[in-house]
């Protein structure tokens, strides 16, 4: 694996605005100062040119046209529309109007896309939130929202998606001024975890032990956070996993990360990172490799689904009975 300094040399994609207010981490959303949208968004061209590629794709699938058709709408070859779905190739700006009128695309999506043409500030769906969250998250937000799978690692907290709102209080409340201000933070997190309801996503979770025992809001709040967990995973809407801490694996497992996966296709994986005051994309196919195979050793390490639901039920019910009387 490439040492962290260079990873960042390559692939570093904003700079950080030097009034940070709190730690940035996959299970906790962060705000920023003043500046936080004067920071370029977290995706690379060619990350905007395959989220431009997929949403042109979805767009003409449910205008039931064809490549050919919308090859000749931009008078190219069939073979054009392919690598611009693929993300592949970009396209000019005239040929993107022609195939948002061909497709019949609506005014907010269509502004959506131009921006991704141009590869300038996104205004992606999550710009309602603009005021408790940088610009280069909403950018992440806008890929989750793209993606068919992901792949989530945590050590430490439980991840956004999974918390109940009881925890994402918990975790806000202490740090957070005024009231309004927390209640939209709250909306986030709940909004986001609206991918738990679709269909056509693949969704893999495994926590560390640490994550599990960790006491956000008390013992009772706990019970419920891990209940709410294995009834997910129970019902088949995640799969989970979790690392106990006697896991061979462990020393290699001390930091998250997160992977993305387009139109289930393995090719499109990146991998997302965050750490006290950077993150980063990766989707080389070098760095893509070297996260696969480090989620297959901690997989391979960590407990077995039904296993894992059964520690946590386990672990709830120890937090339950560990209450004052």
């Amino acid at each position: 694996m490439l040492p962290i300094e260079t990873i960042r040399y390559r692939l570093l994609i904003w700079k950080r605005s030097d009034r940070v207010n709190e730690i940035a981490t996959l299970g906790v959303d962060v705000q920023y100062g003043r500046d936080r949208d004067e920071e370029a968004d977290v995706a690379s061209p060619t990350l905007q040119r395959r989220r431009l590629g997929i949403a042109l794709k979805r767009a003409r699938d449910q205008a039931d046209k064809t490549q050919d058709e919308a090859a000749e709408v931009i008078e190219a070859a069939s073979s054009k529309i392919s690598r611009i779905e693929n993300g592949e190739s970009g396209l000019k700006i005239t040929d993107l109007n022609a195939l948002i009128d061909f497709y019949d695309i609506g005014a907010d999506e269509a502004e959506r896309l131009r921006d991704l043409a141009r590869s300038g500030r996104k205004r992606g769906r999550w710009s309602a939130y603009r005021n408790v969250t940088p610009n280069w998250f909403r950018g992440y937000l806008d890929l989750e929202d793209d993606a068919t799978g992901i792949r989530w690692y945590q050590p430490e907290v439980i991840p956004g998606i999974l918390q109940t709102e009881a925890y994402i209080r918990a975790v806000y409340t202490p740090q957070r001024s005024p009231d309004d201000e927390l209640e939209r933070l709250v909306q986030a997190r709940v909004d986001r975890q609206d991918m738990l309801k679709r269909d056509d996503m693949e969704r893999f979770f495994i926590l560390s032990e640490s994550a599990i025992r960790r006491v956000v809001g008390g013992s009772a709040l706990m019970a419920e956070q891990l209940k709410h967990i294995a009834d997910l995973a129970e019902h088949g809407t995640i799969d989970v996993q979790v690392l106990p801490f006697d896991a061979q694996t462990f020393s290699l497992a001390t930091f998250a990360f997160s992977m993305l996966r387009f139109e289930h296709d393995a090719s499109t994986d990146v991998v997302y990172l965050e750490d006290y005051t950077d993150a980063v994309l990766l989707d080389q196919p070098e760095d893509v490799r070297a996260y696969n195979a480090l989620w297959n050793r901690i997989s391979a390490a960590a407990l077995g689904p039904v296993e894992s639901q059964d520690r946590l039920r386990q672990v709830a019910a120890e937090y339950k009975h560990s209450q004052p009387k």
